[in-house]
């Protein structure tokens, strides 16, 4: 081993003025080396301390560094996988020392957080070159990073990354550390140079580049606050590893390699000159071939997500992906090529690939690997590159994966009848439109090109569809509507999942089309299997929301709070159509996200009042949810019912800065919570709210007391607003605010009432709503003889009239009745198929429309029958159990009802 160090010192002296020049500085560590090894002298190679002069102790760090490292690898003490491992973890801690100091200049005694080095490239495998630059995006966290009290954070941030750039990369009398390009952060032409978080997540979920997610193959949180670096990965992980094959990247991967091998045409000829990197069967090819197959399969398999080339051809072999024999050569053609890449880069400490032209620098670099001379050195290379073009020449021929449709219209034709489109004459005549540039969305070569690259996989998906022409209908119209239809067909074609889910919703659900229409990007939440799993309850809700929602302005929540609420419940919606989740649940599922949606919005609205007019000592506004809010279960157009409260005293007055009486106050604050939750935005519309069903109804106040609320339901309300108040609850306010209420409204429904008044009173009152509001078909589930209403009425008839089962919960409240003998056995069941029919039509159907023969049989699924016929035999079964129950209820009416 002895006589190996010698050797390497020797070679390094004579054929490598850098590291000859290295040696003299430091020759403490040339000694060490030769008596005890790399690692040993590495090891006592110290990191600058706190107080040194950061830019020499830098230099001087990375001198001593360097000149060990060649060494160990020159002797064979270390590998080529080894040397790049030391070189990276040097990157990471040099990183890390400049960015302690750039924060210490400018925010003293504070520790260096709320920035992270997202490393990408070989810094981000951790296989660094010798002499490399490093390819970092640098993001920060303006809650967290510490600044100057005055500082704007972008501006701080901005100061504090320049000043760690500079620190690296700027040369003195000491040389440099590490040469850093931020070139490949998003528009790298208009952005700083450090992003926030969120800008730079919402980039990559939304517009970045096909060659960018390649990149994010190789990334690790390499420096800074790691555990921000790590938040911002994990949150793009959907954009780096689709579960489906991406066309578009597989085939913009072969356009880079064959533009490279364009460019790069002189270095391509082996000899001298040749680019060892890439040049056809250079570095570069290995490196694609493993992030293609990588790309392919790895959004499927997790095992094959390693940044490090030969770990990931190892993977890939073991996955049974790529040949063995195949990964095995590749692999140490890659150990040879990137040795002797070390070998160029040692001798001046030049990012160069190229192999020397001249004849005496090609010896010396021969030398300095231990060949004899430069034909040696090419004697060796040359096997190795033609093995690599030729693996990487086969995966070119292979990849022909993005096929378009036959443009001859015979071929299309039949193309088009073999997907389902019969006759397809319409389908042809709209994708000769879209080929033509009809839509907006379709006039640039790159619209086109994406197009040809998902017309294959959307053909076949709406072909499938259950109405292949009305789905077509809609998604013309939907293409007609976007600004650009570029991103939206590639990630069509990278997820045919999507496609298929896109095609139904468009066959099958017109307001979710409208949804996806408003906000195509709705689409892509589908990526996420989390879209399809039971639906979230409010405390699931709140917690998931809180970090998004944290410190944002008034104004930016409003739209935040209608985009998440969008996203769920278009995904909600999605799951009705796909199939996945009962009815019943998304109902409870669309309740529960209101309800989120209030407690937030309520609370910032709330938060904003008292800013400006304080509090009301000792009181709190309370909101009632009724109808099927109250009773949890929503479908995907209901309005919010609500009745606005307040506890304490109504002479009171708020303690602000401009002081309000609390009536006024309440009533103020009540109006800014309703235009919250109900004003459309720049994000759009979030719900309708009703507020007639309070006190004396749209004459009355919007805000009482519960003191008021209390007396007029006990001396005042008719025997109507009792009925509505079966189904009333609480949803804002303390838990002490909402149990008082809860009070209240249960004395009220337990007060012993005459039967027959009730009675006639329901009575009365459904003939009024029959008369106002005739039912719309036969299939209104609401308003027809023996529907919901009807069954509500019947419910809430013998609820009030017992002061029994009152819980505004519809299945429990008719479990109670049953039990108590106050309601037909089987009626919940009757509910709910009605209920789940009404929750599957409000979506296929909406507004009365007659459903389509697709929706039919998917209502029926969901309803659990086997097709239209049986639901509908289940259905008129359900209304006459209904309609007989409470045609009951109403012959017990007393004569005061007929003389009426």
């Amino acid at each position: 081993m002895t006589a190996a160090r010698q050797s390497a010192f020797d070679r390094l002296t004579v054929n490598a003025p850098f590291l000859a020049r290295l040696a003299e500085l430091y020759p403490d560590e040339v000694a060490r080396f030769l008596a005890d090894g790399a690692d040993a002298a590495l090891a006592r190679v110290a990191l600058p301390a706190a107080d040194d002069d950061i830019m020499p102790a830098l230099r001087r760090w990375r001198g001593r560094t360097a000149l060990l490292l060649a060494l160990g690898d020159l002797s064979g003490e270390h590998d080529v996988a080894a040397t790049t491992r030391h070189l990276s973890a040097f990157a990471d801690a040099a990183c890390d020392a400049a960015l302690a100091a750039a924060f210490a200049e400018r925010v003293p005694g504070e520790a260096p957080r709320g920035m992270a080095v997202i490393a990408l490239g070989k810094l981000g495998s951790h296989e660094l070159n010798y002499s490399s630059d490093i390819d970092p995006i640098l993001i920060f966290d303006p809650d967290t990073m510490p600044r100057r009290s005055r500082d704007d954070p972008d501006e701080a941030a901005v100061r504090i990354a320049r000043r760690m750039v500079e620190v690296l990369s700027a040369r003195t009398a000491d040389g440099h550390v590490l040469r850093v390009d931020l070139r490949l952060r998003p528009h790298p032409e208009v952005t700083p140079i450090v992003l926030p978080e969120s800008a730079a997540i919402s980039y990559y979920e939304s517009e970045a580049l096909a060659w960018e997610q390649a990149a994010f193959i190789r990334s690790r949180a390499s420096a800074g606050d790691r555990a921000l670096g790590q938040h911002f990965l994990d949150a793009i992980q959907p954009f780096i590893w689709r579960r489906s094959l991406d066309f578009r990247q597989l085939k913009e991967i072969g356009a880079m390699s064959d533009r490279i091998r364009d460019h790069f045409a002189q270095g391509q000829a082996f000899g001298p000159g040749f680019d060892l990197k890439r040049g056809r069967g250079g570095i570069r090819e290995i490196e694609f071939f493993a992030q293609v197959h990588q790309l392919i399969y790895g959004g499927r398999d997790p095992s094959l997500r390693v940044p490090a080339t030969v770990d990931a051809l190892a993977a890939l072999a073991g996955a049974g992906r790529i040949d063995a024999d195949i990964a095995t050569r590749l692999a140490d053609h890659y150990a040879v090529l990137r040795r002797i890449e070390h070998r160029l880069q040692m001798i001046e400490d030049q990012q160069t690939h190229s192999l020397p032209v001249q004849p005496a620098a090609l010896d010396a670099a021969a030398r300095l690997d231990g060949e004899a001379d430069g034909a040696a050195l090419l004697a060796t290379l040359e096997p190795v590159v033609t093995d690599v073009g030729a693996v990487y020449d086969r995966l070119v021929a292979e990849r022909a994966v993005a096929r378009g449709l036959p443009t001859g219209e015979g071929e299309l034709a039949g193309a088009l009848a073999a997907a389902g489109f019969d006759p397809p004459d319409a389908a042809l005549r709209t994708i000769a439109e879209w080929r033509g540039g009809k839509a907006r969305a379709l006039r640039s070569p790159a619209a086109l090109e994406a197009l040809e690259t998902v017309l294959p996989e959307l053909v076949r998906a709406l072909g499938a569809a259950p109405d292949p022409d009305a789905a077509l209908v809609r998604f013309d119209k939907l293409v007609g509507g976007l600004p650009s239809a570029v991103g939206f067909f590639h990630l069509l074609a990278a997820q045919p999942a999507l496609a298929k889910i896109a095609t139904r919703i468009l066959a099958l659900a017109p307001a979710l089309s409208d949804a996806l229409a408003a906000r195509v990007e709705l689409i892509e939440g589908l990526i996420d299997a989390r879209a399809f799993e039971a639906p979230a309850s409010k405390a699931e809700l709140l917690a998931e929301w809180a970090p998004t929602l944290a410190g944002l302005d008034y104004e930016r929540l409003l739209d935040r709070v209608r985009d998440r609420v969008g996203e769920r419940r278009f995904a909600y919606g999605v799951q009705l159509i796909a199939g996945s989740t009962d009815p019943l649940i998304v109902a409870r599922g669309y309740a529960d996200l209101a309800e989120a949606a209030l407690q937030v919005l309520a609370d910032a609205t709330v938060a904003e009042f008292v800013a400006a007019h304080g509090r009301v000592p000792d009181s709190e506004l309370v909101v009632l949810a009724l109808g099927r809010l109250g009773g949890r279960a929503l479908t995907h157009a209901s309005d919010l019912d609500l009745i606005y409260l307040f506890t304490g005293d109504h002479l009171a007055e708020s303690d602000g800065p401009r002081p309000l009486g609390a009536t006024t106050y309440y009533n103020r604050l009540a109006q800014r919570v309703t235009a919250a939750m109900s004003v459309p935005t720049a994000a759009g519309k979030l719900y309708d709210v009703d507020v007639r069903l309070r006190p004396s109804g749209a004459q009355g106040p919007l805000v009482v007391t519960v003191d008021s609320f209390d007396r007029y339901q006990r001396e005042e309300a008719w025997t109507w607003e009792h009925m509505a108040l079966l189904r009333a609850r609480a949803v804002y306010g303390s838990d002490a605010a909402r149990a008082e209420v809860g009070r209240v409204i249960e004395k009220v429904l337990t007060a012993p009432r005459d039967r027959a008044a009730v009675v006639a009173d329901a009575a009365t009152m459904r003939d009024k709503i029959a008369a106002h509001k005739p039912p719309q078909g036969a299939l209104d589930i609401k308003g027809g003889p023996g529907g919901l209403v009807d069954l509500e009425f019947a419910m809430q008839t013998e609820q009030l009239a017992s002061g029994r089962c009152c819980d505004p919960h519809i299945p429990t409240a008719l479990a109670c009745l049953e039990a108590a003998g106050l309601a037909p056995a089987g009626m919940g069941t009757a509910h709910a198929l009605l209920a789940r029919m009404l929750v599957m039509l409000r979506l296929t159907a909406p507004e009365g429309a007659p459903a389509t023969a697709a929706a039919r049989q998917l209502v029926a699924s969901a309803c659990g029958e086997p097709g239209w016929p049986q639901l509908l035999a289940a259905h008129d079964a359900a209304r006459q159990e209904v309609g007989d129950w409470w045609a009951a209820i109403r012959s017990a009416a007393p004569q005061k009802e007929k003389e009426e």
